[in-house]
């Protein structure tokens, strides 16, 4: 089938998931909110508040990914349309408390969220199924350079149904071989190949329509940011540091008051409770300070409640948690680290400007300093504000490699934006409760992890 056939048929399978899930907010408002408004609407009037739910459900499910049938999990797109339909109507809640006057009666919405769930639930199950029935795998090409360990992953993240790998070969023999092996594939990944032969492998794969997927290297990402110009009748790409228009950077720091100052109204009796539970299990400090990296290398203290153990470090020597089975967390900071409750603080931090709610994470100055002797470009990170959330944060796992981390911050300065940012918001709540993303990284793993990435550059 075409590919503008595949990308329609999708479309419609997408809207028909809006439909059925809007007809079910659309059921509860007509038959129980509407009649029990303030003042009730004319037909128009409700047809408004209908079309502001599929608008706000529309605008979760494009945040959270849910509606991916291609790539994501049957259990990925349930979870993600449950968070998209679940923040949905509490805000629909709100909007029908501010029409009645009152508190009106929740259980009327509670059944819609249970059958909207279910609904989700169905159509995730016969879309994924009905999908890779009419559209099999894909036969895909690994090309690889220095990076290997993608056929790993596509089975890994269950994507063997999407693309069915026949052929792994290096970027030399590809490009040499008198043989084209990229006859009659319909998929080629490019993992760590130079940039040459990487341009002769992406102009044939464009010319015989073959779908490439490419793992930038950190030049690409710089690229990526380059604004487009003409100068001496030619066309130019200018590549510079970051620097966002001044009214971004004015609105991002009012977006940045605002929301931390409302947090910390938000979730002070948890912030209480948990500075409590802290004192009362080991009598140490509530707070823990530590010293971390912002714009242009600035130092800082970042502010979170204390997990470990009063000497955790006592010996002087920087280290990364290792996850749950780290010996130096408390019982107590087990909990707060899995519910990330133990990092409230840092709104303090960002109502003091000395972070923002999205930017690259602030990095400690000696395990900085250890990343830049194997990856000098990781100090590129440093050109924004460190912030309490980032790209890296909701796409990658705390577990994933700094040169990797590196790449994703790289792709979040390339392109500053502050639906961007509000995107990064919203879907850092996704995963608060997936626990891979707070997974340990083991010794040794980070600066063997940077060295066999760095030779890829």
């Amino acid at each position: 089938m075409s590919n503008r056939f595949h990308d329609l048929v999708l479309k419609l399978i997408k809207m028909l998931n809006v439909a059925l899930i809007t007809g079910t907010f659309a059921v509860v408002w007509m038959g129980y909110y509407a009649e029990r408004t303030w003042a009730p609407y004319y037909a128009k009037g409700n047809y408004l508040i209908i079309a502001l739910f599929l608008i706000l459900y529309a605008i979760y499910t494009d945040v959270y990914d849910a509606l991916l049938i291609s790539i994501k999990r049957i259990s990925e797109m349930i979870y993600s349309q449950a968070l998209a339909a679940f923040l949905t109507d509490g805000i629909m809640y709100i909007v029908c408390w501010l029409l009645t006057k009152h508190l009106p009666a929740v259980w009327p919405l509670l059944l819609t969220y249970m059958a909207q769930i279910f609904i989700g639930t169905l159509w995730s199950l016969f879309s994924h199924k009905w999908y890779f029935k009419q559209f099999p795998p894909k036969q895909t090409a690994i090309i690889y350079g220095m990076r290997k360990g993608m056929e790993q992953l596509i089975s890994e993240y269950g994507l063997d149904v999407k693309f069915k790998v026949e052929r792994i070969v290096s970027a030399s023999e590809c490009i040499e071989s008198e043989q084209n092996v990229l006859d009659h594939m319909e998929a080629v990944f490019l993992c760590g190949v130079s940039s040459h032969e990487r341009n002769v492998i992406l102009k044939y794969c464009v010319k015989h329509n073959i779908s490439a997927y490419v793992i930038p290297r950190v030049g690409d990402l710089l690229m990526s940011s380059a604004k487009y110009m003409h100068m001496f009748h030619l066309p130019i790409l200018q590549v510079q540091r970051y620097h966002p228009p001044v009214e971004f950077v004015l609105v991002k720091r009012v977006i940045d008051i605002i929301v931390s100052g409302v947090a910390l109204v938000i979730f002070s009796p948890i912030m209480l409770l948990t500075a409590i539970a802290i004192k009362i299990y080991d009598r140490g400090p509530v707070f823990y300070k530590q010293c971390r990296l912002t714009k242009d290398g600035k130092e800082f203290y970042v502010l979170k409640f204390r997990s470990m153990a009063v000497d955790a470090e006592q010996d002087g020597v920087a280290r990364l948690s290792t996850g749950e089975n780290d010996s130096r967390i408390t019982p107590v900071g087990k909990v707060i680290r899995k519910t990330r409750i133990d990092e409230l603080p840092q709104f303090i931090n960002i109502l003091k400007g000395e972070m923002s709610v999205v930017g690259p994470r602030p990095e400690r100055p000696e395990i900085a300093r250890e990343y830049e002797k194997e990856l000098p470009e990781f100090s590129l990170r440093l050109q924004a504000k460190a912030g309490l959330t980032g790209y890296a944060q909701v796409y990658g796992k705390y577990n994933t490699s700094p040169y990797d981390k590196l790449q994703m911050d790289l792709m979040y300065l390339a392109k500053p934006s502050l639906w961007e940012d509000l995107r990064i918001m919203f879907a850092t709540v996704k995963i608060l409760f997936i626990p891979d993303s707070t997974e340990g990284i083991e010794e040794g793993q980070i600066i063997a992890s940077l060295r066999e990435d760095e030779q890829e550059e």
